[in-house]
């Protein structure tokens, strides 16, 4: 397999329509990850991160997000599939983990959607992580550009968005790197989106609030990340109830946390805020 998974499996999204998980378990997990990777990524992505999260006991299970996987561009129906695909994926990875504490990790887009996921009122999660929330854009995007947006996604919704690679400031992890711009020119990963799928993340993030979250949170930001606005995420952070939200920023790192040079000591750190959570009687295994 591709990207080191101890498992691939399949379950049926919007539709019927197939979605590719991608497992990395120990032997007897403590508990697992439901993980949604970044926008034009893929779930191959978890497979740096969630190796060292198998080092310590905890399974990670990743789905290829609607629209993703597919070829050079990313284009969806619209936001709220991810949102109905990633509760079909948790009803999936409470079958397969019956009994396990169950974890929301994501990155990026796939931090926006487990936001808009919690706040909706999920039950029965031990806990959220999220890396470099993509909450606001860190490139500003003209006024009227934006509302273009909305007449073009309607007009012409797979039209191509004109966009600057970012490809190489990501992470400082050239490796990483090296495999990013095999995955693009493979089509794994994507290196174009559609105007209905930029809409889509637009109004997702527009009026985007924390308050009323209830969940215990941990976030690490990105101190040069060029994709999502950090600042914007902090003050947006500081309606979560301190009680809930654990905060770490990297100064040094670009935008994916969990493929930098320091992922193992931000993971490790994750572990410790994990075994907290798991000595809890309220993160009792479900039954």
């Amino acid at each position: 397999m591709r990207f080191g998974e101890d498992a691939l499996a399949s379950f049926d999204g919007r539709a019927g329509a197939p979605r590719t998980v991608h497992v990395w378990e120990p032997p007897a997990p403590r508990a697992v990850l439901l993980a949604l990777h970044g926008g034009m990524a893929h779930a191959g992505d978890w497979v740096a991160v969630a190796r060292l999260f198998r080092s310590h006991g905890i399974a990670t299970a990743a789905y290829d997000l609607c629209g993703h996987a597919q070829g050079r561009r990313v284009d969806i129906p619209g936001f709220d599939v991810f949102l109905e695909e990633t509760t079909l994926f948790h009803d999936w990875v409470r079958r397969r983990y019956a009994g396990l504490p169950v974890f929301v990790i994501g990155h990026s887009m796939g931090g926006l959607i487990a936001t808009r996921w919690g706040l909706a009122g999920v039950d029965g999660i031990a806990g959220f992580i999220l890396s470099s929330p993509y909450y606001v854009n860190a490139i500003p995007v003209a006024a009227p550009l934006r509302k273009l947006s909305a007449v073009l996604a309607w007009l012409v919704p797979k039209m191509k968005v004109p966009l600057a690679s970012l490809t190489d400031v990501l992470t400082h992890d050239p490796d990483i790197t090296d495999r990013h711009h095999r995955d693009e020119a493979d089509g794994v990963r994507a290196t174009e989106v559609s105007v209905r799928f930029g809409h889509a993340l637009q109004q997702a993030q527009q009026g985007l609030s924390l308050e009323g979250w209830r969940h215990p949170l941990y976030v690490v930001l990105a101190g040069q990340d060029r994709l999502a606005d950090t600042r914007a995420s902090l003050e947006l952070l500081r309606d979560v109830p301190a009680e809930l939200l654990t905060c770490r920023v990297e100064p040094g790192n670009y935008h994916e946390n969990f493929n930098e040079v320091n992922r193992e000591a931000i993971v490790a750190d994750i572990v410790r805020w994990i075994d907290a959570r798991l000595a809890l009687p309220s993160a009792a295994p479900v039954r």
